[in-house]
């Protein structure tokens, strides 16, 4: 399969990065290129990052796991783990309403967060390993958000997005993860009041280091180490809940703590 040139990954980079901009989905990267490679795709996402960076104020606090539960899997049909950036600007401070009208179709998963203390250089980084470099665990929601119309995304689409990522809002416990085992630990998410997932750590690809242990190593292998001080989101532990204006939502792991949501706007 041939790569796609130069020009063609700058393009497509810079319409999602426009769709970004001006908060209008556009459709599907693989309408029009249906061969599409997944290193392709990274490139793409590389070109949107580059873009975004070169904002003011902007930086990379760490990355993020996508598409590891069963659950999301499924509601999306991608069949594969995938990564993306987080981005200073993606960083919402926990009480803060989420901006509903700088998102487009913004879902929330409830996730465990992982700071790291020392760097993680891939290939061959273990779950132990994961675990040892970790500072402390951190419940966290992910705003995941879609440039792609109508969330209608394959895995190259997604991971051409950067991973569909919108913003993160990291509570405020912690806990040491060699103090529990974050495989058996379980999340229940509420929103306006009902219960609308629950999930146990295990739902990330077995146990929540072994998603940050396969970003570490097939990040590691294109180059890019995990880096000390950056937060890493190990992925969704229930399905996506769709968010609408005023919606408030929290979310709490067991051994760890809670977080919480409030949606901007009122509800209808």
């Amino acid at each position: 399969m041939a790569a796609l040139p130069a020009e063609t990954v700058a393009s497509l980079g810079d319409a999602l990065f426009a769709a970004l901009e001006s908060r209008t989905a556009i459709a599907p990267l693989t309408e029009t290129y249906p061969d599409m490679a997944i290193e392709d795709a990274y490139r793409i996402q590389l070109r949107m990052i580059e873009r975004r960076l070169a904002l003011p104020g902007e930086r990379v606090i760490g990355k993020k796991i996508g598409v590891t539960s069963q659950a999301v899997m499924d509601m999306l049909d991608v069949r594969q783990p995938d990564f993306g950036h987080l981005l200073a600007s993606m960083n919402l401070a926990e009480g803060e309403p989420l901006p509903m009208d700088a998102l487009i179709a913004p879902r929330a998963e409830g996730e465990i967060a992982f700071l790291l203390k020392d760097d993680l250089v891939g290939p061959g980084v273990t779950a132990e390993q994961v675990i040892a470099a970790t500072e402390y665990v951190l419940p966290c929601f992910e705003i995941v958000d879609s440039r792609i119309r109508d969330w209608k995304i394959s895995i190259q689409d997604t991971v051409a997005d950067n991973a569909s990522c919108g913003m993160l809002v990291v509570g405020a416990a912690i806990a040491d993860p060699r103090q529990l085992d974050l495989g058996l630990v379980g999340m229940t998410l509420v929103k306006n009041g009902e219960i609308v997932g629950t999930g146990a750590g295990a739902a990330a690809l077995g146990h929540p280091a072994n998603a940050v242990a396969w970003l570490a190593n097939t990040m590691g292998a294109l180059g890019i180490p995990l880096k000390a001080g950056e937060i890493i989101l190990s992925g969704a532990l229930s399905a996506l809940v769709p968010l609408a204006p005023g919606d408030v939502l929290s979310m709490t792991i067991g051994g760890i703590g809670s977080v919480n949501l409030v949606c901007s706007g009122a509800r209808a």
